[in-house]
């Protein structure tokens, strides 16, 4: 029986993944596939916590720079991930995986607010976790709420899934002569400038000492080979 070297994680997922090759909104076939990638995580008997950002919908960051209010639209920001939970929650149930949605701004109607003894709870008990709406507060990314959750809950890495198969030194989609890091620390990220994480996600993980990986999602099976161990993609540790 094949046996997984994490027993809880932390997936963190951009809101673009889930959009495919649209230029916006939610690709029902990516949801789908992704879905059932958690689901096998789940079947090697992995905790699995999720954190979405809202890319797909609205930035706040970009909104802000094009002059809105900044706090309105981080909220509006989170209400994108929200959306993107759901719609994920959705397909996993689809799939007969048990799935809680945890809000970190109360709306009782269609989520759970966010108790961290409750989530270890579901956690513990085989249900999938998707923590929705950031931290709660402006001016903090999904990167952000991804560390500060995963802290919390006490999980042993986060798998940060994106559209490349690890972390370079330039965008190599872009320039053709990237080089591509096996092994980074923490401070490497905030020191190199890095597009990982930004420096207050990346410190809060270098402060706890929790491992990121950083994989590429779009990939079928890629999720499975990390939980088993395989050197795919970027880890990122303290030492």
């Amino acid at each position: 029986m094949k046996q997984a070297v994490y027993k809880r994680i932390l997936l963190k997922l951009s809101g673009e993944a889930l959009m495919g090759e649209q230029g916006l909104g939610v690709d029902p076939v990516v949801v789908e596939r992704i879905a059932m990638e958690i689901k096998a995580a789940v079947k090697l008997g992995v905790e699995v916590g999720v954190v979405i950002g809202g890319g797909n919908f609205f930035r706040g960051l970009s909104a802000s720079a094009r002059g809105m209010d900044r706090v309105q639209a981080d909220y509006m920001g989170m209400l994108a991930t929200v959306i993107n939970s759901l719609a994920m929650q959705d397909y996993l149930e689809r799939c007969e995986v048990r799935t809680r949605v945890q809000t970190a701004i109360n709306m009782e109607e269609i989520a759970e607010p966010f108790i961290r003894r409750r989530a270890v709870r579901h956690l513990q008990k085989g249900s999938v976790v998707i923590f929705a709406a950031g931290t709660g507060n402006p001016y903090f990314t999904t990167d952000t709420a991804a560390s500060l959750r995963a802290v919390e809950i006490e999980a042993d890495v986060i798998l940060k899934g994106t559209k490349v198969d690890g972390v370079y030194d330039s965008d190599p989609k872009i320039n053709d002569d990237a080089v591509k890091y096996d092994k980074l620390l923490h401070m490497d990220i905030i020191q190199k400038g890095l597009k990982v994480m930004d420096s207050t996600a990346a410190t809060l993980c270098m402060d706890n000492k929790l491992p990121i990986i950083v994989y590429n999602v779009t990939k079928p099976g890629n999720l499975e080979r990390v939980l088993l161990g395989e050197n795919i993609g970027t880890i990122v540790t303290t030492t």
